[in-house]
């Protein structure tokens, strides 16, 4: 994601819709795993800082889908697209920050190594199959 954000910037002025396109993605499919298997798992087996901080997380999620819901009726060229893309970056790189150093140190606190590896790999594979899935979906277009 970070290489995606890193060609935004350095384009800043330009149209990143194709760009963009990626980011969607790669968002929809992280927001769709965390909400599905992770999320869900640390709400049911988590400490109450855990559950505090993943329904944070949940909310910003909900903001990020509505942010891109807005930009996909928006061309690339349009300044409010371009403000957004901005906005959009620093909100998931903000939320990348609050998982990266909050979030995962609780979690490999609170559950094993088997457990851990086991999300791991279902969230792998929920990944590989949701993007398939809207592979297909593009292509049916």
């Amino acid at each position: 994601m970070d290489g995606l954000f890193q060609k935004v910037k350095a384009n800043e002025d330009g149209n990143n819709e194709n760009v963009y396109r990626k980011i969607k993605q790669e968002l929809d499919a992280h927001a769709h795993i965390e909400e599905s298997i992770f999320y869900p798992y640390c709400l049911k087996n988590g400490d109450k800082e855990l559950q505090k901080i993943v329904l944070e997380g949940i909310e910003e999620h909900k903001q990020v889908k509505l942010f891109l819901a807005e930009m996909n009726d928006e061309s690339g060229k349009q300044p409010e697209f371009k403000a957004k893309m901005m906005v959009l970056i620093e909100d998931v790189e903000h939320h990348v920050q609050e998982e990266e150093g909050e979030m995962f140190g609780m979690v490999e606190d609170q559950f094993d190594e088997e457990t851990l590896s086991r999300l791991g790999a279902q969230m792998q594979a929920e990944k590989e199959r949701f993007l398939s899935q809207l592979s297909r979906a593009a292509t049916a277009q």
